[in-house]
């Protein structure tokens, strides 16, 4: 996300849409709290925004106006006794207004994988793929801003765990999108592997060998060598599709 602050997930400006919902509820009873917060964060984007291309004129309302007290509620969460948040998002674009190449990206159902790597850092990828060879390599496309980055860059190697319809949470928190009290490796099981910790639930992960990195649109291509696979009983994929997870029909 730093220093570009853009979404690592969608790569919108931060707080995207996505990164908004979860902050309301996160912060659904503070809202005072919010604002200090997100001041904070808008004082350290400005410095880094205005290093590389100059102040922006929006930030304010950007990291703000958003947030600002409207009528004693905060947005669409009703703080009613059993109330619930609203299932439409109050943040996105008009579809007439997205960009043509974010909606077909969009529209091709991709794998939700997590690749750790030591330290532990870890990171929610969609653009995880698989290509048989001598040797097998793996290629995704990554956040080059992430913890994870720095953490696999260090250490040469990393793990990629396919995700399934359980791990719908893991796979939010670690793209950012869900709190996460006392670190992202917290809750949850994990099993420690050479290449970083993977869940103890999942189906299966691949230990990689990092080969080289470049940059590609808004991310980081990197392209690795897959060392060491390990499968265990078959699992349904989590997939990722039109901004929401899916799962495949029985």
């Amino acid at each position: 996300m730093r220093p570009l602050w853009r979404c690592r997930g969608c790569g919108a400006p931060w707080p995207c849409q996505s990164a908004r919902l979860a902050l309301l509820v996160e912060y659904r009873h503070d809202r005072v709290g919010l604002l200090i917060y997100l001041g904070a964060l808008m004082t350290e984007a400005a410095a880094q925004l205005t290093r590389l291309h100059g102040r922006p004129a929006d930030l304010h309302e950007r990291f703000l106006g958003w947030a600002r007290d409207r009528g004693g509620t905060m947005f669409h969460v009703n703080h009613e006794p059993g109330a619930e948040i609203h299932s439409t998002d109050p943040f996105a674009v008009p579809s007439g207004q997205r960009s043509p190449v974010r909606r077909l990206r969009g529209r091709l159902a991709a794998p939700v994988t997590l690749w750790t790597a030591p330290g532990p850092a870890g990171l929610t990828v969609s653009s995880t793929l698989v290509a048989e060879g001598e040797p097998d390599r793996l290629l995704g496309l990554i956040d080059p801003e992430s913890d994870f980055w720095a953490a696999a860059e260090e250490a040469g190697q990393f793990a990629v765990t396919p995700l399934g319809p359980p791990h719908r949470q893991l796979a939010d928190r670690f793209a950012g999108l869900f709190p996460s009290p006392g670190g992202l490796f917290a809750a949850d099981a994990w099993i420690e592997t050479p290449y970083g910790p993977v869940p103890a639930n999942a189906g299966g992960w691949a230990g990689c060998r990092l080969d080289t990195a470049r940059e590609y649109g808004w991310g980081l291509l990197v392209e690795a060598t897959i060392e060491a696979v390990d499968l265990a009983e078959e699992a349904s994929p989590l997939l990722h599709y039109r901004g929401r997870y899916h799962e495949l029909q029985s």
